[in-house]
């Protein structure tokens, strides 16, 4: 964890782990989905925000370790996206769980749109079984 993430007492403020969620998502567009932020909200006019979320801070982190990232694809319907995301600390343990809704949204009409069959193809390889 960077110094800007963390209090005065040396651990993770709490608003930061929902800066990293986005960004976990982010990438996993770019990577998991070859689907970039850049190419959805630029060239495509969609966006993908958070509709709805669940936390659960589990454990502290502490300035200078490093937290791994797990995401799951919990279910999918025609416009919305269920995440689970858990961040784990260096011994493995859950440092927060967290579930998280994703809306496709249409950028200029402000309203959910269904997601494309290629990237519904792609949303499936993500997908577990609860």
């Amino acid at each position: 964890m960077r110094f800007g993430d963390c209090d005065p007492a040396g651990i993770v403020f709490y608003p930061r782990y929902f800066e990293m969620f986005n960004n976990l998502v982010e990438d996993w567009c770019a990577v998991g989905l070859e689907h970039s932020f850049r190419a959805l909200h630029m060239e495509q006019g969609l966006g993908l925000p958070t509709v709805h979320i669940e936390t659960d801070f589990v454990a502290a982190s502490e300035l200078g370790e490093t937290l791994c990232a797990e995401l799951q694809v919990r279910k999918f319907g025609a416009t919305s996206i269920t995440l689970g995301i858990r961040l784990l600390g260096p011994d493995g343990a859950d440092r927060v769980r967290c579930t998280l809704v994703l809306v496709l949204l249409d950028l200029h009409k402000r309203s959910a749109v269904s997601l494309p069959e290629a990237l519904r193809t792609r949303i499936a390889r993500f997908c577990v079984t609860q």
